[in-house]
């Protein structure tokens, strides 16, 4: 066996998606995984973090300390779950929580105080993965699309797989040319941000709200106009852009919540439809995984959008949709511990490929 572990916590803030997984033989097999919640301290603590505030550096450092007891709760449960020892896991990736991710300035921000993650899980944590990418000038994101070729690309199927976490990635997996793979913008973030704002709830279940209200054309072609929708790839993004403040600054104000929400979550049916349109040509079969794959009317827009071409999660090609990112860092430190590289300079715009993340020994 060769056991490793991966710990994601994406923009929509809402907790740890953990993972422990054999890669002993050709294909990655799952033995165990867990989601852990934020405590709701720490949630505000790290949405604070997202906006220019007061003592940041502070705030920053009581935030990673806190993000590193919360993975290593995450990591408790994981080996309790599996039954594990975790001096036989050669290594956990984390992927840190993103609070700043501007590329374009030459940094991504993951908060985690790796040091002490590696401290309080007796495991080497492999971590902080996409500044090697960003100092080759890269964007330092989407990192997944590697994982996606090496477990869900087909010799000669033209596959697309979209990850609909806080913000929505396609990964090309065309095999008569190189991987592409770019941010396509909003994933779930605003759409969680939305419900929450209104409603308390922590997400749309199953899309249900969003699904009574109607779409607000003049709003979304508002939306749409965003310059970076119309971007080249290489393109990365977050919460930096897509935020609450910049869906106020396109609202009048009169728009009843719902419809809102409505046009939001058309607002990532779009975006993602049009990326495929304009960039994918030629796609035979598209596969969600994320967050956004629980969403039931998110996929079946998204589904009606894309016709003829069928769509369906990740569940159908072996691994469930909301593990998916988990098992990438897992894979990803796994990489690191063998001295490969993790990037695509295809997909990430970097100048060559890169052995990416840095090890805190247990």
């Amino acid at each position: 066996m060769e056991l490793y572990a991966g710990l994601m916590s994406g923009t929509s803030i809402d907790g740890i998606d953990a993972v422990l997984a054999d890669f002993g033989s050709s294909r990655p097999v799952i033995l165990a995984s867990v989601h852990h919640c934020f405590s709701e301290n720490l949630r505000k603590q790290l949405f604070t973090l997202n906006a220019v505030g007061e003592n940041e550096l502070h705030a920053a450092a009581v935030a990673s300390n806190g993000l590193a007891t919360s993975y290593a709760d995450a990591i408790v449960k994981l080996f309790s779950r599996s039954n594990t020892n975790p001096k036989v896991v050669r290594a956990i990736g984390c992927h840190g929580q993103t609070v700043r991710h501007r590329p374009d300035l030459g940094y991504s921000i993951q908060l985690l105080n790796g040091a002490l993650l590696a401290e309080l899980a007796g495991v080497d944590i492999v971590c902080d993965f996409r500044s090697r990418d960003v100092a080759a000038q890269g964007q330092g994101a989407p990192l997944v699309p590697a994982f996606h070729r090496s477990v869900f690309s087909h010799p000669e199927i033209h596959r697309i797989i979209v990850n609909i976490g806080g913000i929505a990635n396609l990964t090309d997996l065309n095999p008569r040319r190189l991987i592409q793979g770019f941010d396509t913008g909003p994933g779930n973030i605003l759409l969680d941000a939305w419900v929450q704002r209104h409603r308390e709830q922590s997400f749309d279940e199953d899309g249900r709200w969003a699904k009574s209200g109607t779409v607000i054309e003049q709003l979304l072609t508002r939306l749409s106009e965003d310059e970076y929708f119309h971007r080249a790839p290489p393109k990365s993004t977050g919460r930096d852009v897509f935020s609450l403040d910049w869906l106020q600054n396109h609202l009048q104000g009169n728009e009843s919540a719902e419809d809102v929400q409505a046009t939001l979550l058309q607002l990532t049916v779009t975006t993602i439809t049009d990326a495929v349109n304009k960039y994918l040509t030629g796609t035979a079969e598209v596969y969600v995984c994320g967050g956004g794959a629980k969403n039931l009317y998110l996929m079946e827009r998204l589904g009606e959008a894309l016709s003829p071409v069928p769509v369906a999660t990740t569940e159908s090609l072996g691994i469930p949709a909301i593990q998916v990112e988990a098992l990438a860092f897992a894979w990803l430190a796994r990489q690191n511990i063998k001295v490969l590289p993790g990037n695509l300079p295809s997909v990430t715009g970097a100048t060559e490929e890169r052995v990416l993340g840095v090890v805190h020994h247990a």
